[in-house]
């Protein structure tokens, strides 16, 4: 299968049928780290219960998205030396490798650990697939492709929390780890067969060992750190006390990177405008829209006494409207090669289903929610295509690895930093609403007293509160007084819904101040470049060179396979 790279514009000269088999091979990888994410949760109340171990509960998740988000740019940066292919391949045969540990764990720790060898992999998927897509497709034919990845994410979390239920019933939790393997090795054949390997040989292969240790380093207690942030204060050692000595390491890592022969993230890569305004917007809807993937759902869960299950299902309206501005958005900037005003209006739709979940209340109609998280989802929708499309049209192509990376990091870091304002803006906002909103619906002050730690009913066990929120409180409430609370339970469990849904509007606002902000980054400090028609450093002839796109170089010769 061979051709002229000009055919498509494309860096490999495949035929369509292989680029298409290799596009589905791709979509399967990230679903599976999409998937792995939704699918867990599901199980995991039940993985508790089998193998005891409570106290490392929040670890099962957190060293997975250390491993995933430490590792994204090393695989970046190592894809764009010794070609996507070999990187791939390695993160996905870790992948496997941990999932299959993960399904014959007897205890939690080695849960917990084997977790980590699945982020290890799962951190190559997406940024080298983001990659691979770059060399396949020039910038302007991107588009119809890019949206797929937003709808892969949304079916995963559609199908995932009722695959992980069925999984855990029908058969055992081990199987949902065992699931990726038959649709993983599916994904390693097509690649092994079909990618062809892209990589530099001119260039001298220098890898910044320095670099990526002090990397590791600052990234780690960032995010140990914030997820402390969930449930201690900002000012305790385990959370401001590690993001301190983050920042201080940060520091030192750039030190380091301006010092390097070859770094790991070229620091002149934030000289192009278009590269840091996208990576700042990126990180700014991500860490404006997590607080609304995470909290809605408890709110299906406490106030309407939903199962995780059906809080997943309830989500489909944002996720529907996800999918379908995703794809929509890939074919406009393929069809026009205009992005700026599209992502500008979209992160301004974003920003009104946000604004309109902060009317949240106890008594809100589910039909009207549906239609606010609806709006939120296609404002969302393009956000997950184009910034793709944008920063890899603005960077070298020797840079693309790099530079695709380094967004998705931006994009799980200002997620994770989010998460952790937003639960903290929930908690606080849940304490002082409660005796409120008990006060407003009638109940003696001396019962109002005795609530003040009723907003941990709204924790990590929201689901069966939910279910029945009256018996919680009253096995919560000494004998001596349950015949004073009892008349009251109706107002009691009332008010605590009121004040549930207000902390989760509250908590809201912060996507609303992240997504207006975000908007005014894209219109003031992204231009709008021309969409290149080809792949590689030089431009067609006609087409400007873009702003920041770096010295010319010789075009990639075309690879047949």
């Amino acid at each position: 299968m061979s051709g002229p790279a000009g055919a498509n514009g494309a860096v490999v000269a495949i035929d369509h049928r292989a680029r298409m088999e290799i596009l589905g091979a791709v979509l399967l990888g990230l679903f599976l780290s999409a998937l792995d994410q939704t699918i867990v949760g599901t199980a995991l109340p039940v993985i508790l219960t089998d193998l005891r171990g409570n106290e490392l509960y929040t670890w099962v998740v957190t060293i997975y998205l250390l491993a995933a988000t430490v590792t994204g740019p090393l695989y970046g940066k190592l894809s764009d030396l010794f070609g996507r292919r070999p990187l791939l391949m390695i993160g996905i045969g870790l992948f496997l490798f941990g999932s299959a540990l993960c399904g014959l764990a007897q205890e939690m720790w080695q849960l917990v650990v084997f977790r980590g060898i699945q982020g290890l992999g799962a951190g190559a998927l997406f940024p080298i697939s983001l990659a691979v897509i770059g060399d396949l497709f020039s910038p302007r034919e991107r588009g119809r492709y890019q949206g797929l990845f937003g709808a892969v994410f949304g079916v995963a979390m559609l199908i995932g929390p009722a695959l992980g239920g069925f999984l855990t019933d029908a058969i055992s939790w081990h199987w949902v780890f065992y699931v990726n393997l038959p649709i993983g090795l599916v994904a390693l054949t097509v690649i092994w067969r079909l990618l062809p390997p892209i990589r530099h040989p001119e260039r001298v292969v220098s890898i910044d060992y320095a670099g990526a240790l002090t990397f590791s380093a600052a990234v780690v207690p960032l995010l140990i750190g914030l997820t402390n942030a969930q449930s201690a204060d900002w000012t305790d050692p385990s959370v401001g006390g590690l993001i301190t000595l983050s920042l201080l390491l940060t520091g030192v890592f750039v030190w380091v990177e301006s010092r390097a022969v070859d770094p790991l993230i070229h620091l002149e890569l934030f000289r192009n405008r278009t590269f840091a305004a996208s990576m700042l917007a990126a990180g700014l809807i991500s860490f404006g829209f997590f607080g609304g993937i995470i909290f809605i759902p408890r709110w299906f869960q406490f106030v309407l006494g939903s199962s995780a299950t059906e809080s997943g299902y309830q989500m489909l309206p944002m996720l529907a409207g996800l999918i379908f501005s995703s794809i929509a958005s890939g074919q406009i900037v393929a069809r026009t090669g205009r992005y700026k005003w599209l992502m500008a209006g979209a992160l301004l739709v974003a920003g009104v289903g946000l604004f309109l979940v902060t009317g949240l209340r106890a008594s809100t109609d589910i039909g009207q929610l549906w239609l606010w998280m609806a709006i939120m989802g296609i404002g969302i929708g393009p956000t997950m295509a184009v910034f793709t499309i944008v920063v890899q049209n603005a960077v070298p192509f020797r840079m693309m690895g790099v530079a695709t990376s380094a967004l998705t990091f931006f994009r799980q870091v200002g997620g994770s930093i989010g998460l952790a304002i937003a639960g903290t803006i929930f908690g606080t906002s849940l304490t002082s609403e409660i005796p409120r909103q008990l006060t407003a619906s009638g109940v003696p002050q001396p019962i109002v007293d005795g609530f003040s730690r009723v907003s941990d009913l709204g924790g990590s066990d929201a689901t069966a509160v939910g279910v029945d929120l009256g018996r919680a409180i009253l096995d919560n409430v000494p004998a001596t007084v349950r015949p004073l609370v009892e008349p009251y339970i109706g107002q009691i469990v009332s008010a605590i819904h009121e004040a549930f849904s207000i902390a989760v509007a509250h908590a809201m606002w912060l996507g609303v101040v992240a997504a207006i902000v975000a908007c005014a980054v894209v219109v003031v400090l992204v231009p709008e470049l021309p969409l290149r028609h080809h792949v590689g450093e030089v431009p067609a002839e006609g087409e400007p060179g873009g702003e920041g796109r770096g010295e010319a170089e010789a075009p990639v010769a075309p690879i047949s396979v």
